[in-house]
């Protein structure tokens, strides 16, 4: 018996935010789809106003699994894992040690090919789950602020900052052009 995707079937009770008031919770699965979508978007922007030749299939499920070691680890607020060097190290090494362990539990063949997926940590590809990260993190705080949520006012700003410092146009054309209609109600998204 292989327990790999019963694991990542635990990914919905993974919530992020752990230290602020949400008005809505958001664990990582549901998060890990928003980040491959958002992903996916900006490889397809890259490969069609800027000629780029990304794959952007393989980017979405990239991003899909992106917080694969956050089943064992659980979601380790920012503020913390970046607190200072070596936190962050040590907090690297144990997402690369949760991903090994996790991978442990497919069959080898396969463990082989999702390492793949879930070990990149360098490749232009994984640049993009960032910047999707990122910019999913933004989006979370646009939803709360307009609940009013004051808890996420500062973290709207400093996000938004670290998004305008990549400096990629991808990453601008999507902020761009997209992002302005998440702070749309309902009735005004509709056509």
């Amino acid at each position: 018996m292989y327990k790999f995707f019963a694991y990542l079937n635990r990914m919905k009770y993974i919530n992020r935010w752990g230290l602020m008031h949400s008005t809505v919770n958001e664990n990582i699965m549901e998060h890990s789809q928003q980040v491959a979508v958002v992903a996916h978007a900006l490889a397809t922007i890259s490969n069609v106003y800027f000629g780029g030749s990304l794959d952007a299939n393989s980017i979405a499920v990239k991003a899909l699994f992106h917080e694969t070691s956050e089943v064992l680890t659980g979601d380790l607020p920012t503020p913390i894992k970046y607190f200072n060097p070596e936190i962050r190290d040590s907090y690297k090494n144990l997402e690369k040690y949760a991903n090994e362990k996790l991978l442990q539990h497919l069959p080898s063949e396969l463990s082989a090919e999702y390492a793949k997926i879930v070990c990149d940590e360098s490749s232009e590809e994984h640049k993009f789950v960032k910047y999707a990260d990122k910019i999913c993190a933004y989006i979370k705080c646009l939803d709360e602020v307009k609940m009013s949520n004051s808890e996420f006012y500062k973290a709207e700003k400093t996000i938004l900052k670290e998004i305008k410092s990549y400096k990629r146009p991808e990453v601008d054309y999507f902020m761009d052009n997209f992002v302005a209609a998440y702070r749309l109600t309902l009735d005004e998204l509709e056509l």
